[in-house]
Parts: C-alpha cells; structure tokens; sequence
C-alpha cells in the first residue's frame, strides 16, 4: 500500500477523517492534499491527539479562500510539532509546501515521524509506513503544485456549515430541556418516523410502556398535539434554565466579580429571562384555552422580541474567553464559581455549558415549528403557521449570520494585526468583507514589475509588500474609484500565454485621470477568481436603485428589508441603505423598491431660470468623494445637463441640479463643460430651457460614438459582420420613431435587442431599468448582456463610430474562434471596455454530485461572493447538498451555476 494511503488510514485512526471522506474512495493522491491545504484538518489531528497542546478556539476552521489564514493554521501546525511534540524543524516542511502542494512528500513524511510519536503510540494507534509499504514513487506528487493552481482550497461540501457544529453544546442543551413523559394515546411504532428526533425518542419510549394498553394507530392530530405539548414544556423548562442562571450565578458572583466583568460574562440573561418569563406565560394560556392551535401568533408577535439574540450569540464567546481567564487567574473566583456549580444542579453542568444554551434554545425554534407544521391538518391554520416558522426560520438565519459575522471580524483583526506601522487607518472593518487574498505582481506605467500581497476587502484592495509572515503596506486602492477593462488586442498571444505562469492580468483603471495598475497572475483560473471577486466587489459598491442613491451600511440594530420585511443578516455591512430617504433593502430587493420618496424640487421648465448650465462630459458615480462638508454627492452620466446652484471659479466642486433626474448635489468641476449644443440657447447672459426634455434628444445622441440614426436590422447586420466581437452600435429602428435598438457582434454572429421604453423607463430586461438611453449604454459597458440574454455573455465594448484600438480579434482569427480565453487586459479607452469573466463549471463539477432533490426560489437572492448561487423568484434548483443546514444554506445548481444559497429562500419540491 502507497505511502499516503497508509496516512488516509492513520488520519481515520486519529478521527481526523471521516470513513467515508472522498480521499477514501479516491485513486488519487491530490484529494488527500486538498483536504490538508488549509491547515485545519492538522490542527485537528494535534487537538485529538492531546487537546491541551493547541486550543482550537485560536484556529480558523473556516478560512475558506484565504491564503493569509490557510498559511497561518499550517504554521501553527508546523509550530506545535516542534515546540510540543520535539520532531526537528528539519524534518517538518515550510507552509508553502503545502498550500502549494510543492512537496507533498514532505507533508507525508512528517505526518509520519508525528505518527510515531509516544502520544501517537499510547492511543494504540499504528503508525505509518509500516513493511507493507510499495516503492516509493515521487512522481506521483510532481504533478500537484499544478493541480493545486486550478483548483479551489475549500471543502465545498462544508463551506457553509461556517460556525463549526457545537456537538456537546447540543447534548448538553438536550439533557437540561428533558421533560417527564406524558404518555398520550401513543401506537405502532411506524407512527413516530416523521417526528424531529428529540421528540420521537421520547414518544417511542413512551409508546413502549402503553404498548400492551392500546393497539390503535396515533393520527396526525395526536401527532400535533404532540408537537405543541413539547413546545410548551420545554419552554417552560428554559424558562426555569434562565431563572436558574440569574439566581443561582449572577446574585452571588456579584460579590466577586467587577460590573464590566458580570456584563462581559453574563451579557444579556436578564433581559432574555424578563422575555421569556412573559413568553412562557403566553405559551400556557394558549395551551390551556386552545391546545396551542394559538402559538403562530406568538411567535410572530415574540419575533420582534427575541431579537436580543442578536447580541448574545455575538458575544458569546468572549463571555467564555473571560470565564476561562479568570479561573486560570483568580482563585477566589473559582472557589466562587465551583460553589455556585455545585449548589445549582450537583456538579452536572458547568456555568460555561449553561451559557450555551439560549443560543441552541433560539436556534430550535423553527425545528419545533416545521414538525407542528407538517402534523397541522387544518389548512387556514396550518398557512398561519408557515408564517411564523417563515418568521423563526428567518431568525435563525439571521443569528446564525450573526455567528459567521464574528469568525470574520476575528479573521480581519487578525490580518489588521499583521501590518506594521504602515496600516494607518483604525480598523480594516471600514473596508467591508474580505472576498480574497493572495500573491500578485503588480505592474504601474513607467515601474518595474513588482512582487504584491493583496487584500481585496469590499470597498478596497491593499496592495503590500511581505516582510515575513508580516506585511507592509504599500497602496490602498479605494475600488469606488476604479473599474476593471478589457483589451482585446491581448488576444493574439493567448495561447503562447496559456503555458506561461504569472502571464495571466487584467487591470483596475481609474474612472477619472490617473494611474491604473495591472495584474499579474499565475494561471488563467486564478485570474478569473480574482476579476469575479473584483467584479463582485465593484457591484456591491454601485448597486443601482433608480432614483436611490444607495449605498452599503451597517446597521447598529437588527433591521427589516423594506421590500421583504425579512431581517438583514449579520453585523456589519448587513445590506444598502438610501443616503436621501432612508430606505433599507438586501441587494436583491434594490431593484423592487418603490421610487425615492424625498420630495423632489419643482421641475426646471416650471421655474424661471437665471442660472447657467453644463454638460458633463463624463460620467461621474461618486470617485472621487466630494469633502465631507460638500454634500450630497450628485452621479451624473455622460451626457447629461447640469443647472449650476453654486460655483466659485477657484473651486474644484460645484454644486448643481440635474435636468435629467432633478436631484442637487456636488460634482467635481473638471467632469462638466460648457453647454454648446442644440436644446440651450443664452438669452441675455444667462441660459434658459427650451422645452428641454430630460434624455438627450435624438439630434443630440449622435455626438456619441455608438449612434447610428436610422438602421434597419440587415443593414446592422452588413455593417458589423467584418467587425470585432464586442462591437456594437445604437440605431433607431425604422418602423417605430424614437424606438432604439442595440446590434452587437458576438461569437461571430450579429445580434440584436429592443430596448423597451415605458413610463418613462429604458430596459431590456424587466429586472433592471435606466432613467435614459444614455444611462443604459453606460451600465452594460461594465455589465454583461447576460443579465437579460444567457446567451449573451458580453458587454458592449467597441462603439461601432470609434476607430479600435486592433484588428486582432475577427472573424478570421482562427485561434480566438475556437474558444480561447483571452488573459490580458489594457488600461486604453477605458470607458469603452470592462471585463466580464469567462463562464467556467466550479471544479467540484467533475465529481458528478448526487442530486439530492428539487426545489423552487420563493424570493430573489443576490450572490455575494463566488460561492453563493444567485437566486432568482421562480428558479428551480437542483439541491446537491444540505450538509450546511444547520447554518441556513444548501449547496445547488441553476443553470449551470453551482454555488451555495440560503435555505429559507426557497420550497423544496415533494416527489
């Protein structure tokens, strides 16, 4: 037997790997590899083999992409080893030569001498290689570092079950909640199969001793009222829990402890007691009055209540943090302590276990609702249900975001620690979410190429230079100000590029004057993650909402969508809020929300006007910022008419009020230039409208590059045919005055789309719509096409009036028609292009997923990272995994996309 086959054996041994993981199944070495790349796995294996010489609170079990915290676990691996268990530095490996996967026998080989270990060997455990061990064969891991290059680190079928399964918090939780048994008019034992496992054990015990009485069937009312009975006792019995905690530990711990350390320790319990005392009172008289046909209308009304949750699943863990401190560092408190333990319940449970659980008791609500949903046969009342187990299913998703929130900002506290004095902002949390890191070269007109680490965070990238397992910082890149294009002259070398490392780039221009940077990465797979990630990023910036003018936030206290009414999850940039009304969505919703109700100034053709007027020449969306006295910001598109309100000559912001959108704001004065076209003319000085209407008439459209006038479709067609894919124009179609249609050429063919114009909207699909053409053309520069047609992966690139910047892509270029990915972009007429990666299957793909079953998207969703899976109202998803329900999310597929989604938003279909 190979030699890393007898590691998977030993690993299993260790109850580190599960029997039936994949690397069991597997012929290749690779998959053993890709479960140990992020270091979390062999922090577990030191834990199992002697829990006290690493504390896994310390590591990151989901680091997911990260290099940063993949290497930092690997380290910490390689550490232990040495400082706890004596094997020599010389005979572990670096950290790259597992993440990498460069020597991968080298991670076998000191996975060995551990194997071999005297704590190892006390276990009973057999160690490896043993004398059954074949040849050694190095060139089965040669082949590795490549793999590892195209493939993700991440086990994706645990992804998302982010918070790691709290086992003995959930025994202790149901040893605490066991009621004495009521036995009902219990039969065959068949009758208990669809009942949730707490209850079903009990009520087969009880059945057992009713057997010989009763040999009738149970129906599914008995079922019911077995459900709303377990409701109430075991809501009573945390009611008594809570009592308990306060009366027992905190009264007598006061004596001992500070205030800010009871806070810290105790956090919330009063308050959630106070909430449960009055909640249990409610559950009793609905039992009594109706059999609990009532509870929907306590949850519901409750829902808004329990919300306090909030604050102490996120605390949690410094409450256990500051236990375990003081018994290691005040002896009065552990006398104190062991007391109070000892007097409450003999002993059994410590205070740390009885912490625990309010946050298990929140998180089973919706379990205790879906089973007295499904046994509830009256439909008006079994619709009243679903609402509340819709409202518990939501809380719980909302806490357990919550929970996921506080493994992130660990994470980003710990990168913020690993830069020196060069990190001068506060704290990282200002830039949002860590979407990726990793190692780029980095190259800037007229510099050398350069060696980067960089952190691509929602709102910034930071580009920084390693100085050991250290960084210094060398650019923070505010993304609001950039944008990512696309050269397509590049694509003449792509396939001498293909077989090139570090050959792989696109660029971040910059939407106004100034430098832009280009990237430089290993292999075209990592390039598409990190243009996806970038793309990503800059969407969560500029998310649109029509008149809004949203914008990412985070919410000090729990907040409900607007459009939904659903909770915005987790902690901190939980979704957008409207910088003019107020209005708070999640990103999917946006586009659902009924327009800015800030009331809005008179018209300009209803007022007198003596104020002058400018175009902007380009558009404008927020980058730069205007200084913080100077608001609120005003976007502006290309194109569109400006009433000054205030503008020194000297200044470089102006204050103005937009004829097209109305709205008033400031803008930077070299975006704008004076008006000389057709729809103004001056009249004594000053400038006034002439029945201006608020798009750009069609007279005035052929100033830009993409304006054709009146084109029929066959004469679209013969005009771009020998043009380069990308190419597209806007012409006015012949058989409907002032209807607009786009012609684009695609995959060597020339396609053509209706632009509908209704109420005043401009769309080509009805889940995005723009207040003008102009504004429409601009978004899908940077947008892919493919919102609206599948088909149609493209953005429109080259305006068909504009010269291009090369000929390289066309209908001749053998090479590029066969499919080939381009991999380099350009920083030239930035305006113009905007990258839109390739579609790739995920890489998990090739393992052919077992489907699980179906179900149908009740509400939208928006991806916020590439391992989400965007959900559309009506989708039908094919379910691949529900190994993350316990966080909220599945694992499935919708048109090809695989990715993970929130489980509560969608209705899985009965077969």
């Amino acid at each position: 037997m190979e030699e890393w086959r007898q590691c998977c054996r030993w690993l299993i041994d260790c109850k580190v790997l599960p029997v039936s993981h994949r690397v069991t199944r597997s012929d290749e070495v690779f998959d053993l590899a890709q479960a140990l790349r992020d270091g979390v796995l062999l922090c577990q294996l030191l834990h199992n083999l002697n829990p006290q010489s690493i504390n896994l609170k310390e590591i990151n079990l989901r680091p997911q992409m990260s290099q940063f915290l993949c290497l930092k676990n690997i380290r910490t691996f390689i550490n232990c080893c040495h400082e706890q268990y004596g094997i020599r530095k010389n005979d572990l490996f670096d950290a790259f030569d597992l993440f990498d996967v460069r020597d991968f026998g080298k991670v076998i080989s000191a996975l060995s001498r551990l194997s071999q270990h005297p704590t190892c060997q006390s276990k009973n455990i057999r160690p490896f290689p043993n004398e059954e061990t074949t040849d050694y064969n190095e060139d089965i891991y040669r082949s590795l570092e490549e793999m590892a290059d195209e493939r993700e680190i991440e086990n994706e079928e645990e992804l998302y079950d982010c918070v790691p399964c709290d086992v003995e918090g959930d025994e202790i939780y149901e040893d605490i909640m066991k009621v004495e048994a009521h036995p009902p008019s219990l039969r065959p034992a068949n009758s208990f199969t669809s009942l949730c496992p707490t209850l079903q054990k009990r009520l087969v015990l009880d059945y057992i001793g009713s057997l010989k009485q009763d040999k009738g069937g149970m129906t599914e009312d008995d079922k019911r009222n077995c459900c709303a009975k377990e409701i109430k006792e075991t809501e009573e019995k945390y009611a008594a829990t809570l009592e308990s905690i306060e009366k027992n530990y905190m009264g007598p711990l006061r004596l001992t402890l500070t205030q800010l350390e009871m806070e810290t320790i105790f956090m919330n319990i009063e308050e959630l007691h106070r909430v449960h005392r009055a909640f249990v009172a409610e559950i009793r008289q609905s039992y009594s009055l109706s059999g609990g046909r009532k509870f929907h209308e306590l949850f519901l009304t409750f829902k808004p209540r329990l919300l306090i949750y909030g604050r102490y699943c996120s605390q949690l863990e410094g409450a256990h943090t500051c236990i375990n401190r003081l018994l290691q560092t005040r002896e009065d408190f552990k006398n104190k302590l062991d007391e109070c333990t000892t007097k409450e319940n003999g002993g059994k449970f410590s205070l740390r276990d009885l912490l625990v659980v309010p946050m298990q008791r929140v998180l089973k609500y919706h379990l205790l609702l879906k089973e007295l949903h499904k046994h509830t046969t009256d439909q008006t009342e079994k619709t009243q249900v679903k609402r509340a187990l819709d409202a518990m299913e939501d809380l719980a998703m909302y806490l357990n975001e919550v929970k996921r929130d506080n493994e992130t900002l660990k994470q980003i506290v710990e990168i913020q620690r690993s830069f020196d004095s060069s990190l001068k902002v506060d704290t990282l949390l200002d830039y949002g979410k860590l979407k990726m890191d990793g190692d780029l070269k980095v190259l800037q007109v007229g510099r050398a190429k350069q060696e980067r680490y960089v952190f691509l965070f929602d709102k910034a990238a930071l580009m920084c230079k390693r100085k050991g397992d250290n960084f210094e910082l060398k650019h923070s890149l505010e993304l609001a100000s950039y944008k990512i294009t696309n050269d397509p002259t590049s694509n003449k070398d792509s396939r001498k590029r293909q077989s090139k490392v570090w050959s792989h780039s696109f660029y971040l221009t910059p939407l106004m004057a100034g430098e832009g940077y280009q990237f430089f990465c290993k292999t075209e797979e990592l390039k598409r993650k990190w243009t996806k990630n970038f793309e990503m990023a800059l969407s969560n910036l500029r998310p649109g909402g029509y008149q809004h003018e949203f914008q990412m936030h985070t919410f000090e206290r729990a907040t409900e969508c607007h459009v939904c009414h659903m909770l915005l999850k987790g902690l901190f940039y939980q979704g957008y809020q409207c910088q003019k009304c107020g209005a708070e969505a999640h990103k999917e919703c946006l586009d659902k929300i009924m327009q800015c109700q800030r009331p809005l100034p008179p018209s300009p053709g209803q007022i007198p006007s003596g104020l002058p007027h400018v175009q902007a020449a380009q558009a404008y969306q927020g980058a730069p910022l205007p200084p913080l006295k100077l608001q609120p910001t005003l976007m502006l598109s290309c194109g569109e008419m400006v009433e000054l309100t205030r503008a020194e000559p000297e200044s470089a912001w102006w204050e103005g009020r937009s004829l097209m959108s109305h709205q008033v704001g400031f803008f930077p004065r070299d975006f704008v230039k004076p008006v000389t076209k057709l729809g103004l003319q001056p009249v004594q000085g000053t400038v006034k409208m002439v029945n201006r209407p608020t798009e750009p008439s069609k007279s005035e459209f052929h100033y830009f590059a993409w304006f054709v006038g009146t084109m029929d479709r066959e004469q679209a067609n013969q005009q771009l045919r020998k043009r380069s894919n990308g190419t597209y124009l806007i012409r006015e179609r012949p058989d409907g005055p002032g209807e607009y249609a786009i012609s684009i050429c695609f995959n060597n063919e020339v396609k053509h789309i209706k632009i509908i114009i209704k109420d005043g909207w401009h769309h080509i699909t009805e889940h995005r719509r723009f207040r003008g053409l102009v504004e429409l053309i601009e978004y899908y520069q940077s947008h892919s096409l493919k919102e609206g047609f599948r088909a149609l992966d493209t953005t429109l690139q080259h305006p068909f009036n504009e010269r291009e910047p090369s000929r390289a892509v066309t209908r001749g270029n053998s090479a590029n028609s066969a499919g080939h990915v381009s991999a380099s972009f350009s920083l030239l007429n930035s305006q113009n292009f905007s990258f839109v990666p390739p579609s790739a299957a995920p890489f998990w793909s090739v393992f052919s997923p077992r489907m699980l079953g179906t179900a149908v998207a009740r509400y939208s969703f928006s991806a916020r990272d590439m391992r989400e899976l965007s959900l559309s109202q009506g989708d039908v998803v094919k379910i691949y995994s529900k190994s993350g329900a316990n966080q909220g999310w599945w694992r499935g597929e919708v048109d090809g996309r695989v990715g993970w989604f929130p489980s509560t938003y969608v209705e899985e279909e009965v077969v």
